[in-house]
């Protein structure tokens, strides 16, 4: 029988542009969030019996480097990559470890230390693991670049042409997520920008403008997991937020279905989703806040029908009736999502999960979602990587 799974403690550092912070190294983004998370659930680093390290660039063992930051206790550091699903990733490995009895206490952290401009490959003397995924969409598409937004904004087209979504609809994704990141330290942006500033900001791929694209960033964020008997031990239970299901899916056949929604991840986040919503006992409906992977407004409007938000082709119509922000049935990204709070690919799904943290203990501040910090109160968070993989992980506060 699995054992429970809580999270205890949170920390993050705020996102920044790439180089913004002089000097600021892994390391050191590492020393701040582990060190906040450790604070936060009242611990020290040698009651860490496992950690999980996320980065995406970096030279291997990077993860030891910097946890060595928080102590050095012999205690094993597994390093993660799984593209931009990577901290979620390592979250669902922390998570595991403790739900099958390997380690009573067990850190996640995901950092990443990026350079300016569109993301490009470093290794150019090999196949590239999405060489597969971007043939199949310029058979479908025609050719295009950076590689990424055109890949979305693809997506974003075809649900166009197919659903008649329009070109507002995806910028209007943009302003509300802007508009939440005013209220959230930790953001990279903390500008509302106007819809008509989204509009008519320089394209990056049709229809996208440069504000529905998140940004490189640098940063870090951490989360620890403890088992029953530790939180119970440890006095804990107050702020103990428990995961109640969490699924990581890659690629099924139907990814080369002939369609580019499948291609940038709809069918990995919609069985996630799925899983998840089965393990935990819940629906869409009995959700309260999400935080969900936003590289690009399109990508937001296919998650809310992945997640099963709504229907095919109605995520246009959720973001017009207010449904996904604050008065509306669900608060979507309620830190300002990817877009707007910044994207350091290891450290992104790390910190979904203190986001969601602090909404479920009624913590958030000015960004705080009123229903989540109710005892009832449930919180979902999605994460996607190309090439491929999807982690969806549903949240409740402890039984108190």
């Amino acid at each position: 029988m699995p054992r429970k799974v809580f999270v205890i403690g949170v920390g993050m550092t705020r996102f920044e542009k790439p180089g913004r912070r002089e000097g600021w190294d892994y390391p050191a983004m590492v020393a701040e969030s582990g060190s906040a998370a450790l604070a936060d659930a009242g611990i020290a680093f040698t009651d860490v019996r496992e950690a999980y390290a996320g980065y995406v660039y970096g030279d291997s063992t990077s993860g030891q480097r910097a946890v060595y930051e928080l102590g050095m206790t012999g205690a094993p550091i597994v390093n993660v990559n799984n593209n931009c699903a990577t901290g979620s990733s390592a979250l669902w490995l922390a998570a595991r470890a403790v739900a099958g009895g390997f380690a009573d206490c067990v850190l996640a952290v995901g950092f990443e230390k990026m350079s300016p401009g569109s993301l490009s490959e470093v290794w150019t003397d090999r196949e590239g693991p999405l060489e597969r995924h971007i043939g199949a969409l310029a058979e479908l598409r025609g050719p295009g670049a950076p590689t990424a937004p055109w890949m979305f904004a693809a997506a974003g087209r075809e649900h166009m042409e197919r659903y008649g979504t329009t070109a507002e609809q995806f910028a209007r994704i943009a302003h509300k997520n802007h508009e939440h990141s005013v209220n959230n330290p930790y953001a990279q942006f903390r500008r509302a920008f106007s819809f008509d500033e989204i509009l008519e900001a320089p394209t990056i791929a049709e229809p996208l403008t440069k504000p529905q694209c998140s940004p490189t960033s640098d940063g870090s964020a951490a989360a620890v997991l403890a088992d029953e008997e530790f939180v119970d031990r440890h006095g804990l239970a107050g702020q103990a937020i428990e995961i109640v299901g969490q699924s990581v899916v890659t690629d099924l056949d139907g990814t080369f279905d002939g369609t580019a929604a499948a291609l940038v991840g709809a069918h990995m986040s919609r069985t996630a989703a799925r899983q998840v919503y089965e393990q935990a006992g819940i629906g869409p409906e009995d959700v309260d806040v999400i935080e969900l992977h936003d590289c690009f407004s399109t990508n937001e409007l296919l998650t809310y029908e992945a997640l099963g938000l709504c229907g095919p082709g109605e995520g246009g119509g959720l973001i017009d009736a207010g449904e996904t922000t604050y008065g509306g049935s669900w608060v979507v990204n309620p830190s300002g999502g990817l877009i707007s709070k910044g994207h350091p690919l290891g450290a992104t799904g790390l910190a979904q999960c203190a986001e969601l943290t602090w909404q479920l203990r009624g913590a958030a501040g000015a960004r705080q979602v009123p229903a989540a910090a109710s005892r009832s109160g449930v919180a979902l968070a999605h994460n996607i990587g190309l090439g491929g993989a999807a982690v969806v992980t549903a949240f409740r506060p402890a039984e108190r």
